[in-house]
């Protein structure tokens, strides 16, 4: 059993006052008016320059699927943190990494410093995979397949620091997908989560 030294957790709410003010009523679900989408980033070891996170999106809705399309995950870097690479998911620009010359990053800042993060296909390579990852962004909803209500990546990130004191939180998360009504929170420290190993 092993405890990751940093956790930061934010939920996408679907609330009733939000969408009513913001998106209109057409994202109220009277069968599922409180639940949320969970999103834990756990720093799972340090490098060099940075950390390994793994990224566990659970979809706690009852009733509501993520479809295709598909998730489609955004936010922006505190400093200048690049994404050295990434396992079960991909970003959709490389953005500007023009001065690095040997070691070239997955992804660096763009214009508006965000990455945005898409889940890959099914049937990728098996070097690509990781656990709840590579189902095209589709997620089911908790109520109806609780083994299928999750999504994973896991991200290496550079230039960030490598103590818990030291990385500071991304903000302004975005979650396109799972459909209009929904306003993200800010990304919080939470609990470390335990993950169990066969043995």
């Amino acid at each position: 059993m092993s405890r990751y030294p940093l956790s930061l957790q934010f939920l996408l709410f679907s609330v009733f006052f939000t969408f009513m003010i913001f998106y209109g009523e057409d994202a109220y679900d009277p069968l599922d008016p409180t639940e949320n989408i969970t999103i834990k980033w756990d720093v799972v070891s340090w490098t060099p320059d940075g950390y390994v996170a793994v990224v566990t999106m659970n979809n706690f809705q009852m009733y509501r699927h993520i479809m295709s399309p598909g998730w489609t995950l955004g936010w922006n870097w505190p400093k200048k943190e690049v994404i050295w690479s990434m396992v079960g998911a991909q970003t959709t620009e490389q953005g500007d990494c023009s001065k690095f010359k040997a070691n070239i990053p997955h992804c660096c800042k763009n214009a508006k410093k965000n990455p945005i993060v898409v889940d890959l296909l099914p049937r990728v390579p098996y070097n690509q995979l990781i656990a709840n990852c590579c189902r095209g962004g589709v997620v089911a909803s908790w109520g109806q397949d609780p083994a299928a209500a999750v999504s994973s990546f896991q991200v290496s990130v550079g230039i960030a620091g490598t103590s818990n004191k030291a990385v500071k939180l991304p903000s302004n998360f975005t979650l396109l997908g799972p459909g209009p009504g929904y306003t993200c929170g800010p990304a919080n420290v939470v609990p470390s989560t335990t993950f169990l190993s066969p043995d």
